[in-house]
């Protein structure tokens, strides 16, 4: 029994031992040989022991009878038959005991060589194991065991570090390490191996581009997948099955998406017939099928077309142009582009006859959008994708003045900026940089923007820069200048109206079509004694009538107002009229219509204006009768005052002939006394007279062909003797041959009579009068000019006054000699002037023109 208790530790390490091979995934069949043996040699032992027993148990049953019936004496016989068969039971019993001990001693000889003999194939197994472990463990590879459905993995081995697989837990983590497509695919057949027990080999690719083998097997109820990287040929051999699968999906992948495309896709080989072609190619061919359409060999294209694409397509250079070919009966246009390539060739057709007639719109469309822009007077210019002008208008040119060539040149949208710096057309920047940037973010921006330029020439932009959905942006530039400067002008304009209307004199107050006030003055509050509560804007005329009604309710007062003012006619005619109010003002009014239907209601106080008016209408009647009075005294004068005096010079030349008798020197000294006043006392008259003709209007000029040399010789003579009085000399400057002049001679010569006259009177003795005549076309040019005291500047606005006389000169008139000649020469429309400095001496200048003969000009 102890050696069965010895041998069963052994059976134990060697069932333990096929346990761990079988778990290991071993097949070391020599250790199932071991268990089988052991148990084969104790199932022996067991039946040996069982045939002692009946060997035993049989003799006591043959002996028994036996010994029973010999004839053994009574007195000789020691046993019964019972005792008998019990003593050959006990000797039975016996036996089998020692043939039991033999036999366990002689097991126990047998455990004890057998458990050397399981020591030794353990120690083997040991070693094999090891041996195992050691191949296992290799860098090349690497095993997951699974031992159940829900064991844990059992990882053994390891992979290269060059792979990027993990060496611990996260290295069944595959999407780490592995390509996305490997990682799905081996996923998907370890579940298969787990649930089902279906093994697979597969090629898988690292994220660093090493290839992998992958093997999964079921073994012993266990499975485990094994990972073994591959080198030299294999790795080779595996990369190029994963580039073929990778071409056979691509491929696939690419065929059906051609089916699926609406574009007739085709392939030839290299003699040009058909190998494959898409659904939409047989559709256009009016195949059933892509089949169909291989089989019938149905071209898509015209015979001419084809010979064209295999003449000019090369492996350089794609055959790509439109061609024109008849699907479903009708003339459609193609995009052909055909590849040429070593094994044939393939092609592809685009429909673009749709395209080409929405290109062609799109071109009028253009073309027009052109025209229209080029005849506006924004500036527009429009810049592609990349940022280069491609249209521009004729007021973008105008505006910044460009050279055409410039802009033909189609410039970069920066380097047009630039160009405007530098000619110092932009607004002015700190930081011209950053406002580059933010002009040119427009082509980043998602919406339109807006921007006010104010250019150092004095012109404000609105700038609107718009990017386009496919790239590029256009820009339009606003001429804001004249809009903000109308804007100041009309917002300065209505306040200067709203100031201008409030410190009006005038009472003005404007109604809307309404009837209701708009605004009202002071004046026009003050005139009506109303308050600005009472006139307040949004006030209705009744309500204003009603205030106005204690100064004034009269029939042509606020009713007729109210009536003209809320009129629907379709002609509102202006009105005017006067008021008298009960406070005694005189109040002159109009109704004025102004747009927008609105009308102004003004009122002017005329009560000073009526009380002056009386007074000049009063004082009208007296000058009226005035003048009545000084013609009727020029008349008297004319014939009543001239007469005596025509007398008394007439006796005083009388008295001096010697005819009449001598005279002693005091009567001769007396009568030239008289003589010259009466002459003095005649220019004087005729000059009152000439005068009073002028004012009166009756005066008229006889015109007559003058010759001015003539005329200078006679004025020279006249003026002698004064001039001899005054002791001065006269020198006439002309050009030879002044001509004639049409002019009133009379008239003409007292200008210059009065002219030498007065240079006469104040010029000093001894000095020099100038006379200087010239022509300049038709006019007859004169001045006279002294060396005499000249014209204080305060006394130049009144030399042409009448009854102005000058102090310093050597006589002292009535002052009438330069408002004559004033006079005269205004009648022969020409004019005169003076230039005359203090201590500088006077210079008198004088233009008659000439006028036609024979015509008569009544003075004005």
């Amino acid at each position: 029994m102890s050696e069965m208790k010895d041998s069963l530790p052994e059976q134990a390490d060697a069932s333990s031992y096929a346990s761990a091979m079988q778990r290991h995934g071993g097949k070391r069949a020599d250790g199932q040989k071991i268990g089988r043996y052991h148990v084969f040699r104790k199932a022996s032992a067991v039946a040996r022991l069982l045939a002692l027993y009946a060997s035993g148990t049989a003799l006591a049953a043959i002996a028994g009878p036996a010994l029973a019936q010999a004839k053994v004496p009574e007195t000789t016989r020691l046993f019964t038959s019972s005792e008998m068969v019990t003593f050959s039971v006990v000797i039975g019993i016996v036996s089998a005991a020692l043939l039991s001990a033999i036999w366990m001693v002689r097991q126990r000889g047998n455990i004890e060589t057998e458990s050397r003999e399981i020591r030794s194939a353990l120690s083997d197994a040991n070693q094999r194991i090891s041996q195992y472990q050691a191949l296992i463990a290799d860098k090349n590879r690497r095993i997951v065991i699974w031992d159940g459905p829900d064991a844990r993995p059992e990882l053994l081995g390891q992979l290269p570090a060059e792979t990027g697989a993990p060496q611990d837990n996260e290295f069944l983590a595959f999407g780490l390490w592995l390509k996305s497509w490997s990682a799905a695919e081996l996923d998907k057949s370890i579940d298969k191996l787990r649930s089902s027990g279906q093994g697979f080999d597969m090629v898988v690719e690292t994220n660093r581009e090493e290839i992998l083998e992958a093997q999964g097997r079921i073994s012993g109820g266990r499975a485990f997948v094994r990972f073994i990287a591959l080198n030299n040929l294999r790795a080779e051999l595996a990369e190029l099955k994963i580039e073929r699968d990778r071409l056979m999906t691509s491929i696939s992948a690419f065929q059906g998406l051609l089916d699926a495309i609406d574009l007739p896709v085709w392939q030839r080989d290299p003699q040009g017939r058909l190998t494959w072609v898409n659904q939409a190619y047989g559709d256009a061919v009016e195949a059933v099928t892509p089949e169909e359409a291989l089989r019938e060999s149905r071209e898509f294209l015209p015979t001419i077309s084809r010979e064209r694409i295999r003449a000019l397509a090369t492996p350089e250079s794609p055959f790509h142009d439109k061609i024109s070919t008849v699907v479903h009966g009708n003339r459609t246009f193609f995009d052909v582009v055909d590849v040429k390539v070593p094994n044939g060739s393939a092609g592809i057709a685009i429909d673009v006859s749709e395209t080409e007639a929405v290109r062609a719109e799109l071109q009028r469309t253009l073309k027009s959008h052109a025209e229209t822009l080029d005849h506006l007077a924004t500036p527009v210019a429009i810049f592609d994708g990349e940022r280069r002008l491609q249209f521009y208008n004729q007021a973008f040119v105008s505006l910044w003045e460009f050279d055409i060539a410039f802009l033909e040149s189609k410039p970069d949208n920066g380097e047009l900026l630039e160009r405007l710096r530098a000619a110092k057309k932009l607004p002015d920047s700190l930081n011209w940089k950053s406002w580059k940037d933010g002009a040119l973010s427009v082509y980043r921006s998602l919406d339109t923007q807006s921007d006010l330029w104010h250019l150092p020439n004095g012109q404000i932009l609105r700038v609107f820069a718009t990017a386009h959905p496919q790239g590029g942006a256009t820009w339009v530039f606003e001429n804001l200048t004249e809009q903000v400067d109308l804007e100041t002008r009309y917002n300065t304009l209505v306040k200067v109206q709203g100031e201008t209307i409030d410190h009006l004199s005038e009472g003005v107050a404007v109604f809307g079509p309404d009837g209701r006030i708009r605004l009202s003055n002071p004046a026009f509050r003050a005139l009506w004694g109303i308050t600005e509560a009472q006139a307040a804007p949004g006030t209705h005329i009744r309500g204003l009538a009603d205030a106005c009604a204690p100064s004034y309710d009269g029939p042509d007062g606020w009713n007729r107002f109210a009536e003209q003012i809320t009129s629907f006619d379709d002609e509102r005619p202006s009105s005017q009229g006067t008021l008298e109010l009960f406070s005694g003002l005189v109040l002159d009014y109009a109704i004025i219509p102004l747009p927008n239907a609105q009308t102004m209601l003004t009122f002017v106080n005329m009560t000073d204006s009526v009380r002056a008016e009386r007074a000049l209408t009063e004082k009208n009647e007296a000058l009226r009768k005035a003048d009545e009075l000084k013609n009727d005294f020029v008349q008297h004068v004319s014939y009543e005052l001239r007469s005596p005096l025509t007398n008394i010079i007439g006796f005083t030349d009388l008295l001096k002939t010697p005819g009449i008798g001598p005279l002693n020197d005091r009567q001769a000294e007396y009568i030239d006394h008289i003589s010259t006043s009466s002459s003095l006392l005649l220019t004087l008259v005729n000059d009152i007279l000439d005068l009073a003709t002028v004012d009166a209007g009756i005066m008229r000029l006889n015109y007559s062909e003058i010759r001015l040399d003539e005329l200078l010789d006679d004025v020279s003579i006249q003026i002698a003797d004064r001039l001899q009085e005054s002791g001065v000399t006269l020198e006439i400057l002309v050009p030879a041959h002044l001509g004639s002049l049409v002019a009133d001679q009379q008239r003409l010569k007292q200008i210059l009579l009065k002219l030498l006259n007065n240079a006469a009177n104040f010029a000093p003795e001894g000095s020099i009068i100038s006379l200087k005549c010239h022509r300049e076309g038709t006019d007859f040019v004169f001045s006279v000019a002294d060396k005499g005291p000249g014209i204080p500047e305060e006394m130049m606005r009144a030399v042409f006054n009448r009854f102005a006389s000058g102090k310093g000169g050597k006589r002292n008139g009535a002052g009438l000699g330069l408002s004559i000649v004033e006079s005269f020469v205004s009648l022969h429309n020409g004019k005169v002037s003076i230039d005359s400095q203090p201590g500088k001496g006077t210079t008198v200048i004088c233009r008659i023109p000439s006028a036609d003969l024979p015509h008569s000009v009544a003075a004005e």
